[in-house]
């Protein structure tokens, strides 16, 4: 019997000290993609896939900069993409953040190569050329009831904070149960002197810099200047942008998906809960896998799911009740439910 999944791939602070030696483990470094990959980064003069993935040990200043967690990252969901059970049918696919670009080449949007090419380059770029940073803070308790009364205090206190002179603020990533905001130094410490400390929250994400916002206008046009000869095609599978926006087989402008992934996506709000619940809706599926790597972004799915009431979920209990009864998540980088979703 075929199972419909809607596709889901991860974006940055995914691949940390437990996820060293994933490729390795999965999906073994003498693969033909993996080649592809290491192929790129020699030539731009970058350790391989294979170089750090196979490292003895985890450095977490050198896997959380841009030019190595983009490239790790994209590895990883795109060989675990590969490698998905036979009664398994995709009927759509999303990612959060940079995940889009994974979500393109699994699409076929874009070749395997080109979509790691996009990812390095802008994981690169974003290295190199980008400012400011991010910053996580949640809007939901540990029973995930959706609270959108604090949900609009917290953008509030955004806008309140980006009008201030010298101050810069804006909403990265709407994820789940949490906001990612991004903005300046004054901006982020700001907000995080003004919200209540929860656990580890306000969480400052290192080596990330104002993803998804109006800062990263350079970095966007640095991007399209050095990515102007890619192909694109169009998707074999409906594909959910950052805006919740579906991108259907044979009825998508590809100049218009270029322009957003390499304008708008990178520049504005990143609706990941969005996404997840229009998937949800329009394609009712059987369950949605997450690819690897990491576990952190099967949270923030469950979240969405909650958030909107899919199937009668209303907080975390009925979520894991759901769960228990039908595996409606499968998270890849869990190896106990990678084994319900690989060949």
């Amino acid at each position: 019997m075929t199972r419909r999944a809607v596709l889901i791939f991860p974006g940055r602070g995914t691949y940390n000290a437990p996820e060293l030696g994933y490729v390795s483990r999965h999906h073994g470094l003498e693969n033909d993609t993996v080649r592809q990959f290491d192929a790129h980064r020699k030539s731009n003069g970058h350790l391989t896939v294979s170089d750090l993935d196979g490292a003895a040990k985890f450095d977490p200043e050198t896997y959380s900069t841009g030019s190595v967690a983009s490239a790790l990252i994209f590895a990883c969901g795109a060989l675990d993409a590969q490698v998905l059970a036979d009664d398994i049918e995709i009927v759509a696919i999303t990612g959060n953040s940079m995940g889009w670009y994974t979500a393109l080449a699994a699409a076929s949007v874009l070749s395997l190569p080109d979509g790691f090419q996009v990812a390095d380059t802008m994981g690169c770029l974003m290295e190199e050329h980008g400012v400011g940073g991010q910053t996580v803070y949640p809007f939901v308790g540990d029973d995930w009831q959706s609270d959108e009364v604090e949900k609009q205090r917290l953008l509030n206190l955004i806008s309140d904070i980006a009008s201030k002179p010298q101050h810069q603020l804006s909403l990265s990533i709407d994820l789940g149960g949490m906001l990612v905001v991004a903005g300046d130094i004054a901006g982020l410490a700001a907000f995080e002197k003004a919200v209540p400390q929860k656990g580890v929250f306000p969480l400052r994400l290192k080596n990330h810099a104002a993803f998804h916002t109006h800062m990263q206008q350079n970095v966007a046009q640095l991007g399209r200047q050095a990515l102007a000869d890619i192909d694109w095609s169009s998707p074999n599978v409906p594909i959910i942008d950052g805006t919740g926006k579906i991108w259907w087989p044979d009825m998508s402008d590809l100049q218009a998906l270029a322009a957003y992934t390499l304008g708008d996506q990178i520049c504005e709000t990143y609706n990941f809960t969005k996404a997840v619940q229009v998937a949800a809706k329009e394609y009712a599926p059987d369950l949605f896998v997450v690819a690897g790597p990491g576990t952190t972004l099967g949270g923030a799915v469950a979240q969405s799911l909650v958030g909107c009431g899919w199937l009668g979920m209303r907080d975390r209990d009925s979520f894991l009740q759901l769960q228990a009864e039908t595996g409606v998540l499968s998270a890849m980088g869990r190896d106990d439910q990678r084994r319900k979703v690989e060949k």
